[in-house]
């Protein structure tokens, strides 16, 4: 998957806005604090960006090229069936979420602070991992309330590990991460 090419000073606003969103929230998202904090002045953002709102789109913009870049490579080098597919998506998005702690701030905003294409766009970041899911429950005849409930706990799961991990709550290595995929791999069997 490529990403998207962005200036040095371009990247240098993404990653302070990311921060921004982190310390403040969305609603008192503010272009000068971000440029304040790269040491440029208070017209240099829109330069690269028409307004806030474009600006915050090229956040989610930025946030998903990521994921789905690591999302590609899972997808070309799986070999097992959809099942495992999922398995190691969910271990990949946990390790995604850690790698990337300042991340969290953009991708669990609630939606009530959100424009709808913000929204959208946030969503965007799971909709192959859930067509995945979809296909692999439709290929089970798992119903669907079934589906929603496993999707929640595993969802549940991603976020509350990664937020363990992060806190030095739960150790993060492989013998965790193991056990990780054996409750997701129950969780997608059928009951």
């Amino acid at each position: 998957m490529e990403q998207q090419k962005r200036s040095p000073m371009k990247m240098q606003l993404i990653l302070a806005g990311i921060s921004e969103i982190e310390e403040n929230g969305i609603q008192n998202f503010s272009m000068r604090r971000i440029a304040t904090r790269c040491g440029v002045s208070c017209a240099a953002p829109y330069k690269h960006f028409e307004d806030k709102h474009e600006f915050l789109m090229e956040i989610i913009s930025y946030i998903n090229e990521e994921w789905q870049g690591i999302l590609h490579q899972i997808i070309i080098t799986n070999e097992g069936g959809l099942k495992e597919l999922i398995i190691e998506i969910c271990v990949a998005y946990i390790r995604f979420l850690l790698d990337n702690p300042h991340f969290r701030s953009v991708i669990m905003l609630k939606d009530v602070d959100m424009m709808e294409d913000f929204k959208k766009a946030k969503t965007a970041v799971s909709d192959v991992s859930n067509d995945i899911i979809g296909r692999y429950c439709k290929s089970v005849n798992m119903p669907y309330k079934t589906r929603m409930r496993k999707q929640y706990v595993v969802r549940s799961l991603i976020y509350g590990a990664a937020i363990l991990m992060d806190n030095g709550e739960i150790e993060y290595n492989e013998d965790f991460m193991e056990q990780v995929r054996m409750v997701i791999s129950r969780e997608f069997d059928i009951d």
